[in-house]
C-alpha cells in the first residue's frame, strides 16, 4: 500500500512538473514574439522622417529612401505650388524632421526665411537643384520685367522635367539621406542605382520619339518645359511666364496666336493644375485642339491612388507630345 502511494506521488509530481515546464515555455515564447514586436515598432520609429516641398522632390525622396524613410509632401495633392506656401503645422514638422528637401532654382520662394527661423539644427537640407546649369526666364510683360529688375535674374526652375537633370536631383537627394543616416548608405546607393537607370532608359525614349517629329514647336500654358524642350530640340512657346498665375496681355496673346498661325501649330497644351481657358481662347482662334502636358508640379489624389509617378507621367507626356507635333 505504502508502495503504492509513493508511486502515484511520484507520477503526480512529475506531471506537475512537466505541466508547469510546458507553461514557461508557452509563456517564454509569447515575450519573444512581444519582443520582437516592439523592436519592429522600435525600428519603424527610427525611419528618417523626410519633408519634401512640393511632388517631385516627395518622389524621388521615397524611391531613393524606401522603407527606411517617412517621406511627408508639404504641398497637398492636387495644389499648384509656385505660390504656395508652408503653415504652421508644415514648420511644426520641419522641426521634428531630419531632412528637408526641395527643388531651389527659385522655385520655392519661402525657403530662406522658414530655415532661417527653425531651430532644429539637426536638421540635414538639400537643394536638389544643386550643381545643375540653369535657364534665365524671360519676361513676356511690363510686369513680369518689373520683377526681374527688382530680384535680379530669374531662374527657371523647372528642371526635373529633363530626366537627366531630375537624375541629378535624386543623386542630390540621396547623398543628403546617406549623410543623415550613414549606417543606411548602402541601402540607398542600391536604390538609387535601380532608378538612375531608369532616367536613362526614359531619356532614350525621348531621344528617340521626338528625333523626327514633323513640328518642333510646344506651346504650352507657362514656360515649364524650357528644359525638356532643349533637351530634346524642341521649341517651347510659353504663354505665360514661368508662373501660372500671371495673365497674359492682349498684345502676348495676339503675339501667341501669330506664331501659331504661321507654324502650322495644331496643339495648344495646358496642365490640369490651371485653368485652361487661355488654352482654348488661343486653341479656337486658330482652330486647333488642347491637349494636357504635365509639368509634375503636383498629382491629383485620384493620379497617386492609380500609382502614377514621375516615370508614368513623363511617359504619357512623350506619348502626348509625340501625337501633337506628328499632326
Amino acid at each position: 500500500m505504502k508502495k503504492s502511494v509513493y508511486v502515484l506521488l511520484t507520477v503526480l509530481s512529475v506531471s506537475f512538473v512537466l505541466a508547469a515546464c510546458g507553461t514557461q515555455k508557452e509563456t517564454t515564447t509569447e515575450k519573444k514574439e512581444t519582443t520582437t514586436e516592439e523592436k519592429q515598432v522600435r525600428s519603424d520609429s527610427k525611419k528618417l522622417k523626410v519633408m519634401a516641398s512640393f511632388y517631385p522632390m516627395y518622389d524621388f525622396a521615397q524611391k531613393v529612401g524606401g522603407d527606411k524613410v517617412e517621406v511627408i509632401n508639404m504641398v497637398p495633392a492636387g495644389t499648384e505650388p509656385h505660390d504656395w506656401e508652408p503653415a504652421a503645422t508644415d514648420i511644426k514638422q520641419l522641426e521634428e524632421a531630419d531632412v528637408f528637401v526641395y527643388n531651389g532654382a527659385g522655385m520655392e520662394h519661402w525657403t530662406e526665411d522658414v530655415l532661417d527661423s527653425l531651430d532644429n539644427k539637426g536638421l540635414t537640407v538639400v537643394e536638389a537643384s544643386e550643381g545643375l546649369e540653369l535657364m534665365e526666364g524671360e519676361a513676356h510683360d511690363e510686369e513680369e520685367e518689373a520683377e526681374h529688375e527688382e530680384k535680379g535674374t530669374s531662374y527657371d526652375p523647372h528642371v526635373w522635367l529633363s530626366p537627366m537633370n531630375a537624375k541629378i536631383e535624386m543623386e542630390n537627394i540621396k547623398n543628403a539621406l546617406a549623410d543623415a543616416d550613414p549606417e543606411n548608405e548602402n541601402y540607398y546607393t542600391k536604390n538609387y542605382e535601380k532608378y538612375a537607370a531608369e532616367f536613362d532608359k526614359l531619356d532614350t525614349f525621348y531621344k528617340e520619339g521626338l528625333a523626327d517629329t514633323k513640328s518642333k514647336d510646344v506651346i504650352a500654358a507657362h514656360e515649364a518645359f524650357g528644359y525638356l524642350c532643349k533637351a530634346y530640340g524642341l521649341n517651347q512657346v510659353g504663354i505665360e511666364g514661368l508662373s501660372p498665375d500671371s495673365e497674359p496681355d492682349p498684345a502676348r496673346m495676339d503675339e501667341i496666336i501669330q506664331f501659331a498661325k504661321e507654324h502650322k501649330v495644331k496643339t495648344i497644351f495646358f496642365e490640369e493644375l490651371v485653368s485652361p481657358k487661355v488654352a482654348e481662347t488661343i486653341a479656337d482662334e486658330i482652330g486647333a485642339k488642347t491637349e494636357v502636358l504635365n509639368p509634375l508640379e503636383g498629382l491629383s489624389d485620384e493620379e497617386m491612388e492609380s500609382g502614377e509617378d514621375y516615370f508614368s507621367v513623363m511617359e504619357t507626356n512623350l506619348k502626348v507630345l509625340k501625337k501633337a507635333l506628328n499632326q
